[in-house]
């Protein structure tokens, strides 16, 4: 190359490394957000009125109808299972006032109970988000402002004093804030990797009972396994090995449309891992399936457990979840892909530190209904909310705020979310504001709910019921 030719050639390369915008330019985007909508503004609950039971009903459609009952019975259980289960009502909300329009991949359920310990593929016990049906691109703070919510609720629902219900949800919108502040200064590569392991959150706890109840909970989570769970769910029967029938939580159902479509559901399912994981899968053998109820915003929906077997004494338990369309798409915009099975694995794979290795999806085709598959507990776990004390309930804030941001900033530039925010506490002060004022609008709806049920408007029944 002639010399003149290689100094423009280097010239230009130099020109294009120099227009690579720098920290600060991305934390400018964000900033200059602000103008249209002031940090100040996430303190604002939607003033648009509503019927909370009108909005549950219309989430019910396409459920199955003997088990929406069981789904009221838990949301009456107390205003924080009725938000557990009210994804679609706090999404009405927040789809009705403004949002900052930075946008990055939602959880879309993003409450307290949704965050614990899960598996990696080395057996490393991870800490994040766990739950991701409702997962679509949406504003951040449609997650922040939900969490912070959840923290008040479930405060006041188990007893501790306000003082605490407004300091963990500050402490969990402030964490969130630095944590992404600090994710922005990192490697674009480093932030992808940053984990955020049990054992860390174990190392970090200010007290004695804290660590050792979180040790305790780490040594539990290795139990949780497929040869762990098995005796306790299957029995033998005719000599052959299945799922034992617990009704109404779980059974096996007298529509035999599953039965006859399994073989072709389990094809499309197995062509949706990756080619080393089939690999693995083709060592077991499907031996039984049962409809097994979950959760309390999951009631109602085609739930189901998966029995195969590599031999004797070789479980592998997979659960089969309806992947429904997104609670968040009435006011985000609809999901980009064809099967939301599929739009729950790529948030799943987007916002988790590591996931599920059997982690796939699929449809049945004479309903039109699509599912995703994932492994059956695996060293999954949650803390116990009530056995926590005023402090570890914050310290769990900090937690779950540091595992947003960790989740956020893999699907966007957390420099722009980080300048938006900034490194005072307006954003902080806002957001909990809002989320004491929203606890007082989920205990409101809470009664509107009960009401329903005195009246008839709906049945609701309990599973001892």
């Amino acid at each position: 190359m002639p010399a003149a030719s290689k100094t423009k050639s280097i010239a230009a390369r130099a020109s294009r490394i120099a227009s690579i915008p720098t920290l600060a330019d991305r934390m400018a985007v964000g900033k200059a957000l602000r103008a249209q909508m002031p940090r100040s503004a996430h303190a604002v609950v939607s003033a648009a009125r509503r019927d909370p039971v009108h909005l549950l009903q219309a989430s019910n459609a396409g459920r199955i109808t003997h088990l929406v009952p069981i789904r009221y019975g838990r949301m009456l259980h107390s205003p924080f299972t009725f938000l557990r289960g009210s994804a679609a009502v706090m999404a009405w909300d927040l789809g009705h006032r403004p949002h900052s329009k930075l946008i990055t991949q939602l959880c879309g359920d993003c409450h307290l109970g949704n965050f614990g310990g899960f598996a990696s593929p080395e057996r490393a016990l991870l800490f994040g988000i766990n739950d991701f049906d409702e997962t679509l691109p949406g504003p951040f703070e449609w997650d922040t402002a939900r969490l912070a919510a959840s923290f008040v609720v479930a405060a006041r629902s188990t007893g501790i004093a306000e003082r605490i219900c407004k300091d963990a949800a500050a402490t969990v919108v402030r964490t969130y804030r630095t944590r992404m502040d600090e994710l922005a200064r990192m490697r674009a590569i480093d932030q992808w990797y940053h984990p955020l392991e049990m054992n860390t959150l174990a190392q970090l706890a200010r007290g004695a009972a804290t660590r050792r109840r979180r040790r305790n909970l780490i040594n539990e989570a290795r139990k949780r396994t497929s040869d762990r769970i098995f005796p306790r769910i299957a029995e033998v029967v005719g000599g052959k090995v299945r799922i034992a029938d617990h009704p109404p939580l779980i059974y096996h159902p007298r529509n035999a449309a599953f039965a006859r479509e399994s073989a072709q559901f389990w094809k499309r399912y197995v062509e949706t891992l990756p080619e080393e994981r089939r690999v693995l899968l083709d060592r077991y053998r499907l031996v039984d399936m049962a409809v097994k109820v979950v959760g309390v915003g999951s009631v109602g929906t085609r739930c189901a457990i998966a029995l195969l077997m590599a031999g004797a004494g070789d479980p592998l338990l997979l659960q089969i979840k309806e992947a429904r369309p997104s609670v968040l798409e009435p006011y985000a915009g609809k999901s980009r892909y064809p099967n939301n099975g599929l739009r729950v694995v790529v948030g799943q794979r987007i916002l988790q530190a590591a996931g599920d290795i059997f982690l796939g999806w699929s449809r049945l085709e004479s309903t039109q209904v699509d599912y995703y598959v994932r492994q059956l507990h695996d060293m999954k776990i949650s803390l116990d909310l009530e056995a926590m004390s005023a402090s570890e309930f914050v310290e769990y804030a900090e937690a779950c705020g540091w595992a947003l941001a960790r989740a956020h900033a893999k699907a966007v530039d957390p420099a722009v979310i980080a300048g938006y925010l900034g490194r005072g506490d307006t954003f902080d002060r806002a957001t909990a504001k809002f989320a004491v004022a929203y606890a007082d609008r989920t205990e409101s709806d809470h009664r509107a709910l009960e009401k329903a049920a005195r009246s008839g408007r709906i049945r609701a029944v309990t599973e001892e019921a």
